[in-house]
């Protein structure tokens, strides 16, 4: 017999074989078939519009502890309001013993890709005069290396009178310490 014939042949007896014993399967005693499994008709859930979670510490060479935790959403009911973003985020800055930290209730939120920018009122803190001043934060989701910028860069530090407007921050030119990134974007997908 041919290569091919044998290969044809033994390929009809595999189909045969798996053939006959679905059908016995299928025949046997009901205590051997498979219960029925109920198939639940609600709706999956919507994942969120967008969303940044996380700590890290930055790097600085001078050894400055300088840690950033965020848990901010905007909820997929808000897709087209970035402002309904909800959630906390807070900051931390010490060198020598000496430093401040805050947190901030979350404003707005608006991601792209692997970048989000977050703003928020802060409302606890140990630097003057700071509460109830808006702050805004950048994050570049990049695994391992993520990177962060913050809006006081350029206006000073939170409390000095020159706060951003929503959802506006620097640009993440800061470099997060290695192996402290854990943070995650979800990238906004508006309906445009």
């Amino acid at each position: 017999m041919n290569r091919r014939t044998k290969t044809v042949v033994l390929g009809s007896a595999l189909l045969l074989a798996v053939g006959g014993a679905s059908a016995a399967t299928a025949s046997g005693s009901p205590s051997r078939q498979p219960e029925a499994v109920a198939v639940s008709e609600a709706p999956a859930p919507q994942r969120e519009a967008a969303a940044l979670t996380g700590t890290a510490k930055l790097y600085r060479s001078d050894g400055d502890d300088i840690t950033f935790s965020f848990d901010a959403h905007l909820a997929a009911k808000d897709t087209a309001v970035p402002m309904e973003a909800t959630g906390t985020f807070e900051f931390s800055h010490y060198l020598n013993g000496k430093g401040a930290w805050a947190k901030a209730r979350v404003d707005c939120l608006v991601t792209g890709g692997k970048v989000a920018v977050v703003s928020g009122i802060i409302t606890d803190s140990d630097l003057p005069d700071a509460e109830g001043q808006r702050v805004g934060v950048t994050v570049q989701d990049l695994g391992r290396h993520d990177r962060l910028g913050y809006s006081w860069m350029a206006s000073g530090r939170p409390g000095e009178g020159n706060e951003p407007p929503k959802c506006a921050s620097a640009a993440p030119f800061e470099k997060v310490k290695k192996g402290t990134g854990d943070f995650k974007v979800v990238p906004w997908q508006p309906k445009l």
